[in-house]
């Protein structure tokens, strides 16, 4: 199977503890497809756009289309990136544009504070 940056999959992320985002859910693969050896990606997992988020930095708005797959719009939570084993991932999705991912990328950016 093959799992690549930009993508989004069907991810499960349980179990959790406390204030992780839990249950199988849409992710966004951030890992570099140049990086690691090991068989796990790196995510940022997509939760239910809230207007209130919009006040968030580290929350990256994406819009349903015929590409990313998605049925509603979404936030990809860049706080909550974690690396997953991709014997988590359960189904792709789609792929998020260009324009997207500069958007996730400068979001775990300021979240680094890089």
């Amino acid at each position: 199977m093959s799992i690549n940056r930009g993508e989004i999959w069907k991810v499960n992320l349980d179990p959790t503890v406390g204030a992780e985002i839990r249950k199988p859910r849409p992710v966004v693969v951030v890992s570099s497809d140049a990086i690691g050896i090991l068989p796990i990606k790196l995510v940022a997992p997509l939760t239910e756009w809230k207007e209130y988020l919009a006040q968030n930095l580290w929350h990256v708005k994406i819009i349903p289309d015929g590409a990313n797959g998605l049925t509603k719009i979404s936030a990809v939570d860049t706080l909550q990136l974690r690396g997953v084993d991709t014997q988590r991932f359960i189904q792709r999705l789609g792929t998020v544009s260009p324009e997207v991912m500069r958007s996730i990328v400068a979001a775990i950016a300021a979240v680094i504070e890089f």
